[in-house]
């Protein structure tokens, strides 16, 4: 792969290891992020600082960001220091935040009357993908821009799919948020039941995740709650947002899914008691609070 110019907007838990992993493949980074200071590892591993987003895209022909909100994503790209703003003919953006597939298209919109394109790539793998670099990135688009960000994507990620044209990767996303959703209960509920037993959690682990229960989320999170780990690989606040989007979505589509609406509220709840900034194996306290267990 050629080295290339980069343009970087967002170094948080997901984006900073990301950008890292573009450094170490060789490629020349220019960095935006709204609070500079986490970006401060990234500039001494050689990326150039930019002040804006506009600026970012002044430099570079690719541009890729993850921020937090849908209407992050908005400023970022659509406002008037955005990317689109500073983007050259040619440029090819690529937002990876979990957003709205409406605003997938839009940006893409925006971007084809300025000669540019855009792609939609959210992820999936949490903190774990990010830093391994094992990713899932479902991606939404034309499939000539696709090809050109490809191998880019595969400095990130495993799994690579185009998913079909703008919004699609954001639609495929919300699948992902759905099923983790219904598999994160399952998790919690399943732990409290073993505590209430008075089981060993990790030895319950062991042989459930390993049998037809097997997910991620149990090894993985579930692990943590054993660990009484409840540091953010995602925030709850973002799930939450992830989760209203999907179900804006199905109110426009006229779909119910009233496990993700109760899901949702348990994690409105668990924002409600202050607990936004945790990670969404989090939920395990909110419910062992409403059986008057202890959390771990």
């Amino acid at each position: 792969m050629d080295l290339m110019k980069i343009g970087w907007i967002g170094t948080g838990v997901m984006g900073a290891a990301m950008c890292g992993h573009m450094i170490k493949a060789g490629h020349e980074l220019f960095i935006h992020n709204r609070s500079k200071s986490k970006a401060d590892q990234l500039l001494k591993s050689g990326a150039h600082w930019c002040e804006t987003p506009k600026a970012v895209a002044r430099e570079c022909r690719i541009v890729f960001s993850i921020v937090g909100y849908p209407q992050d994503v908005r400023q970022v790209i659509l406002g008037p220091d955005g990317v689109i703003a500073g983007a050259g003919p040619g440029t090819l953006i690529v937002d990876m935040t979990t957003s709205s597939p409406a605003l997938a298209m839009e940006i893409h919109e925006q971007a084809n009357k300025k000669g540019s394109s855009a792609l939609d790539a959210p992820v999936s793998g949490g903190d774990v993908g990010a830093r391994e670099a094992t990713l899932a990135i479902m991606v939404g688009g034309n499939k000539t821009d696709f090809e050109r960000g490809r191998q880019l994507l595969g400095i990130l990620g495993k799994n690579i799919v185009h998913m079909g044209p703008p919004g699609s990767g954001q639609h495929t996303k919300m699948c992902n948020q759905i099923l983790v959703a219904g598999t994160m209960i399952g998790v919690v509920e399943s732990l409290l039941y073993a505590q209430r037993n008075g089981m060993e959690l990790n030895t319950v682990i062991d042989v459930i995740g390993s049998g037809a229960a097997s997910s991620w989320a149990i090894n993985h999170l579930g692990r943590r709650i054993a660990a009484h780990d409840y540091n953010p690989g995602f925030f709850i606040k973002h799930f939450v947002k992830d989760m209203g989007i999907a179900l804006e979505e199905c109110r426009r589509m006229n779909l119910s899914l009233p496990g993700l609406a109760l899901v949702q509220q348990l994690y409105l709840a668990a924002m409600a008691q202050g607990e936004q900034n945790m990670g969404t194996q989090a939920l395990y306290k909110i419910l062992a609070r409403m059986n008057d267990l202890d959390s771990l």
